[in-house]
């Protein structure tokens, strides 16, 4: 498999040398089938390549098709920086896709065409069909990834409603008043991080030291990784079974990641991970998911809707007017439930009753 995925980096280096090198010359870029076409050609020239499934290194000639796109699209839009496709390095490549074929699932082991069989531990129970199978490196283990395609089976319809508003100090304050912990992964680890970061500084580059040490560093930000990916799963599955309208802000997380001062918190917390997730888990489970904007939520008393400045030290809720007291987070989290106009109930009985015609 390190031979395989090695083959592809060789191929993506040539296709992406080639589109630069013809375009220059010529002002005219092949284009991905003619890229595809050249392919075996190659196979007959070269035996690693001809070690390598077909597809798979048709699917190299998309992706590197998938970055020129990705660049045009940059260079047309404002605030973006274009970002040429660049050269894959050693490590900058790892993975490889069977789009169609060329692949067997069994139940203890997979085979992969030009490969061979290769034991697996099953992580789950495959729902529906098959579609591509994706083959990962990461912190040197392996991984083999399967789209499916199937029908998702919505949840029985819940008539509760919740606010979300994500925060630092607690991953989130909920409408209810209720708040989710946070586990801050990359603050437990932060020690562990940086001993593993000085040890490699100190290894003489290419060394066989310096390959374990780097295995070292890259086995705990897995380990992070793992556990905020596993955290946030859990989270969004228990919110999206219980409430049948989830409300949530629409954050620019971009943007809130330049102040110096929060950026390593707000990267820790993982926002735009569980937007994703929550989102992905509403639209399975037939739930709906509204984001608002978050402008004044905490600021706005949830009862009269004083509008009181508030610092972001100050953490309580006082309204002068009608004298509301609560956690910050948690009115801002019933202002972004109100936000939403009607109720989930409300919305139901909408859906739900009945249209008549007049016949005009």
């Amino acid at each position: 498999m390190n031979a395989t995925l090695e083959t592809c980096r060789l191929v993506y280096n040539s296709l992406l040398n080639s589109r630069k090198f013809e375009y220059e010359v010529t002002g005219n870029a092949p284009s991905r089938v003619d890229q595809i076409n050249t392919l075996p050609k190659w196979r007959k020239d070269f035996s690693e390549v001809a070690d390598v499934y077909s597809q798979v290194l048709q699917n190299v000639a998309f992706r590197v098709d998938l970055a020129y796109r990705a660049f045009f699209r940059r260079c047309k839009e404002k605030g973006e920086k274009p970002g040429f496709p660049r050269f894959k390095g050693h490590d900058g490549y790892d993975s490889f896709c069977y789009p169609q074929s060329g692949f067997k699932l069994h139940e203890k082991s997979i085979y992969l065409s030009k490969i061979g069989q290769v034991k697996a531990i099953l992580h789950r129970p495959i729902l529906g069909a098959i579609k591509t199978c994706n083959v990962r490196r990461q912190a040197g283990k392996w991984f083999v990834c399967f789209a499916c395609e199937y029908i998702p089976e919505a949840l029985p319809p819940s008539t509760e409603a919740i606010g979300i508003d994500l925060g630092i100090s607690s991953f989130a304050a909920l409408s209810d008043g209720t708040f989710i912990e946070n586990p801050k992964f990359f603050r437990v680890d932060e020690k562990a991080l940086a001993k593993a970061g000085r040890k490699q500084a100190k290894m003489a580059k290419g060394s066989r030291e310096r390959r374990k040490a780097n295995k070292v560093l890259s086995r705990i930000h897995e380990r992070i990784r793992n556990r905020r990916h596993n955290f946030v799963h859990q989270t969004a599955r228990k919110i999206v079974n219980k409430f049948g309208l989830i409300a949530v802000e629409k954050l620019n997380v971009k943007n809130m990641v330049q102040n110096h001062c929060l950026a390593k918190s707000i990267s820790d917390s993982s926002w735009s991970m569980f937007r994703t997730i929550l989102t992905q888990k509403a639209e399975c489970a037939a739930r709906e998911l509204i984001a608002v904007n978050p402008s004044y939520t905490s600021q706005d008393c949830h009862q009269c809707g004083y509008r009181a400045k508030k610092k972001l030290c100050d953490r309580w809720h006082s309204c002068p007017i009608c004298g509301a007291s609560l956690d910050r987070d948690t009115n801002a989290a019933i202002n972004i439930l109100k936000l939403c106009g009607t109720t989930h109930s409300q919305r139901l009985a909408v859906v739900e009753a009945p249209c008549f015609s007049t016949g005009e």
